[in-house]
């Protein structure tokens, strides 16, 4: 049978609608964190101005590709069906590199997250560093969280009013620069950025320029820790990553208890350094308490060891109550035990080999591709002519993507349809086994073709056909298989 404490905790933490139904509502607790000093604040604070400056300025910087290439270093030419990454050009028909980019984004994560914890979350997450950056904006205007927690409960006035205003005007601003930032990957960053102010952009950039200004606002604004909590499934499968090896925030328990308040020249015997100041919960952004030990919504960004570590030096007590920690290494110190850290684990290891496998594999197929593609379309209806000569015709789409800075002349010839001739549609050379075709520099040639066979060579109602496309130059070679219909046997 439960406890009576457990029965009060579970009806404690359960409300209830009127006959006796659960609510599966809960009402938000605002967090209002604290301004704290320190190691982790001032990562913190590098973290947000490296990223938020990697992401207003990349789409800036210029790198020279040759005449009629766009010249911005970082654009997704969606128009175009490009995407260009500094001497990186990726065309459409390599989106299978945006895999691999995506797989090794993902490992990278449960390599960091096997290692460090939520580091990701706690500095690099876009998330966090907005949301950083929107409270750093309330503090300079409404103050620290006391008065905050204050200006809040007041009743409406005229100073409110305009801290208020200003506050989400500011937030407003930023969320717009956010948002206008993230068209300029997709676009020519002055030529958009110009459109935009003078009202010459189309309706889909103001479209999307204000879709993500609302989400920024939203997101970073108002619903903040809220985002981590509820919205992100990250913290939901995290803790798959951990193991007894893994660095996260923790508070060493058998140091700190048991806690309570300390006066100025009573003994710490028979005690814990934990003073029961709360400064830990006080600084923390999601609003947890570390000495209840490892949650979901921990962030692992540290703030509560900077908290903590400030109050260890004003009382006298050694820093470290709070760190950044192992479980197997609590452990160790309960027992007076040396700490040691474990950074090869097989998890570790098999992550680390998994991303140098698929690294191995993008870096193979950006070194070796080919710079020239074709692709070949079949006609439909019909799907082949007879001519009078008791010869077959089939009809074809080809399509050529040149990769590379200049013009280039390819051949094109066929195979396994003996006797087969090509004639290219506005060539004056017909029924030709070698046809030549010009495709300009950087682009798409598209060619239209017919294949004529004689009767005789015709055995069955699809046959095999390749196409070969070779660049005399440079020797380069593609082909492409398809076939070559005919009447049935």
């Amino acid at each position: 049978m439960a406890a009576p404490e457990a029965m009060v905790q579970v009806e404690d933490a359960t409300s209830f609608k009127a006959g006796g139904k659960p609510s599966l509502y809960a009402a938000r607790n605002r967090v209002y964190p604290k301004r704290v000093e320190g190691l982790y604040r001032r990562l913190k604070w590098i973290a947000l101005v490296v990223l938020l400056g990697i992401y207003y300025i990349a789409p800036w910087l210029r790198w020279d590709r040759g005449p009629g290439i766009p010249d911005q270093a970082f654009l997704v030419d969606m128009p175009n069906e490009r995407a260009y990454f500094l001497f990186i050009e990726i065309w459409a028909q390599e989106v299978y590199y945006l895999t691999g980019v995506l797989i090794l984004a993902a490992v990278g994560l449960f390599l960091v997250t096997a290692l460090g914890g939520r580091v990701w979350c706690g500095y690099a997450c876009p998330q966090t560093v907005w949301t950083d950056l929107f409270m750093w904006v309330e503090r300079k205007i409404e103050g620290d969280r006391n008065a905050r927690m204050k200006l809040d409960k007041q009743s409406l006035s005229g100073g409110k009013v305009v801290k208020k205003a200003l506050k989400h005007g500011i937030w407003l601003l930023i969320a717009l620069l956010t948002g206008g930032a993230w068209i300029l990957y997709f676009n020519d960053a002055p030529t958009v950025t110009r459109e935009i102010f003078t009202g010459q952009a189309s309706s889909k950039v103001y479209f999307f320029v204000g879709l993500f200004t609302a989400t920024t606002y939203t997101l970073a604004g108002w619903a903040r820790e809220q985002v981590c909590t509820y919205m992100c499934p990250w913290p939901r499968f995290q803790a798959a990553m951990f193991d007894e090896d893994t660095l996260i925030v923790t508070y060493q328990a058998w140091r700190g208890e048991p806690r309570g308040k300390h006066h100025k020249g009573q003994s710490w015997e028979e005690r814990g350094d934990c003073v029961a100041c709360n400064q830990c919960v006080a600084v923390c952004p999601t609003g947890i308490d570390i000495r209840d030990g490892n949650q979901l919504e921990c962030i692992g960004c540290g703030l509560c060891i900077d908290a903590c570590d400030t109050v260890m030096d004003k009382i006298g007590r050694p820093r470290g109550l709070i760190k950044l920690d192992t479980n197997a290494n609590q452990l160790r110190r309960a027992k007076g035990e040396s700490p040691r850290l474990r950074f090869l684990r097989p998890r570790t290891v098999i992550y680390t080999l998994a991303m140098a496998a698929v690294a191995a594999v993008m870096i193979w197929g950006l070194t070796t591709r080919s710079s020239m593609h074709i692709n070949v379309l079949h006609d439909r209806a019909p799907l082949y002519v007879p001519l009078s000569d008791g010869s077959i015709r089939n009809g074809y789409t080809i399509k050529i993507s040149n990769m590379r800075r200049d013009a280039r002349t390819l051949t094109l010839t066929i195979d396994r349809v003996p006797g087969a001739t090509m004639t290219v549609v506005g060539q004056e050379r017909k029924d030709v086994t070698i046809a030549l075709l010009d495709v300009g520099q950087d682009t798409v040639g598209t060619f239209r073709l017919f294949v004529t066979a004689p009767g005789t060579s015709v055995t069955d109602s699809a046959m095999p056909l390749v196409f070969l496309l070779m660049d005399p130059a440079s020797g380069e070679a593609q082909h492409y298989e398809t076939v070559f219909r005919g009447p049935e046997p």
